[in-house]
């Protein structure tokens, strides 16, 4: 008898442009646990109204970051892939949640103090910052998630669903699955092309990041303009010569060669034939990725897979919505 698999969920917030460096150093982990998990995968376009943004720009970048998972191999048949808005029970549930948080374990959420040590007058920081990790709450107990995949920096998050959840189950009898967290299995970390002692960010400098969606020429030229180290020697030492390391580690990430066998290929080879066989790789390998990602958007497939995917997903949140209303006294409790 084959054993059922736990459940697991992850939400994508479309807000910027995904990087090489999300690429490599997480998507094509990340796409891995379908096979191992019951997935579900939302796209937390809630969540990206927690700072202003433009609405043109968030359809375009849920549209964009759809596709670029899908391109990437994740599979509607093996996963349920929707948005979160389409889905109303997450805000209904953020907000019973954010009820039964309080003031001081939410002002304790680092990614909230490092939000709003960024902004200067303090009386406009926006609420949606302050209790977005309700919210997020909600989108994990919503599904009786085994497991959620989050980076180091969201497991506060994660922990702090767990208080609530034990919390609620105390107070109104068992009610949500406290879930587990499970730390994101990391890639290569891609470093910027013009500051390689830092990582490839959405927020870097376009001259030092590499987007998957954009002009492949564009790209070509940032990897020629790639900022590489004193001396000649094309070899793998990140604390002495990080640009040539960090563009080895691009080139044996998306190559499959090994760095030790690069180190020997490229043997008394100058820094500009390295760096246009570097730019060769990266851009044969993105234009498969965008001629997929075109070819995603032009079918009309979007829609449709979101569509299931929220008919699923509301199937389960339904039913789990309905538990707590009665539990909290909302619906006659049949």
């Amino acid at each position: 008898m084959e054993e059922t698999k736990k459940r697991m969920i992850s939400g994508i917030k479309p807000t910027g442009h995904l990087t090489l460096g999300n690429y490599i150093g997480a998507i094509k982990q990340f796409i891995k646990y379908q096979d191992d998990y019951e997935l579900l995968v939302f796209i937390a376009d809630l969540h990206a109204l927690t700072l202003p943004i433009d609405p043109k720009e968030l359809r375009q970048n849920t549209k964009d970051l759809i596709s670029v998972y899908l391109a990437c191999g994740l599979d509607p048949e093996k996963v349920v892939l929707f948005k979160q808005s389409d889905v109303h029970e997450h805000a209904e549930l953020g907000y019973i949640m954010a009820c039964n948080s309080n003031m001081g374990e939410l002002s304790r959420m680092t990614q909230y103090k490092d939000k709003t040590q960024k902004i200067s007058n303090k009386e406009s920081i926006p609420t949606g910052i302050f209790i977005y990790p309700a919210l997020m709450a909600a989108d994990i107990l919503l599904y009786d998630a085994d497991y959620v995949p989050v980076g180091i920096d969201q497991k506060q998050h994660v922990e702090l669903t767990r208080d609530l959840a034990i919390r609620f189950n105390s107070h109104y009898s068992d009610t949500f699955k406290v879930p587990e967290p499970v730390i994101n299995k990391q890639g290569a970390k891609i470093a910027s092309l013009s500051a390689p002692e830092k990582k490839m960010s959405k927020s870097e400098s376009d001259k030092g990041t590499i987007y998957l969606l954009e002009d492949l020429n564009v790209i070509r030229k940032k990897i020629m303009s790639a900022v590489t180290d004193l001396g000649h020697e094309i070899i793998y030492d990140p604390e002495n010569k990080p640009g040539v390391s960090n563009l080895l580690v691009i080139k044996s990430s998306l190559s499959g060669i090994a760095i030790s066998d690069l180190e020997k290929k490229y043997e008394g080879m100058g820094y500009g034939e390295f760096k246009r066989d570097v730019a060769d790789t990266v851009c044969e390998h993105l234009k498969g990725l965008q001629d997929k990602v075109r070819e995603i958007q032009s079918s009309g497939a979007i829609d449709k897979i979101l569509a299931d995917g929220a008919a699923k997903a509301s199937y389960l949140a339904s039913k789990k919505l309905n538990k707590v209303y009665r539990k909290v006294g909302l619906r006659a409790n049949k």
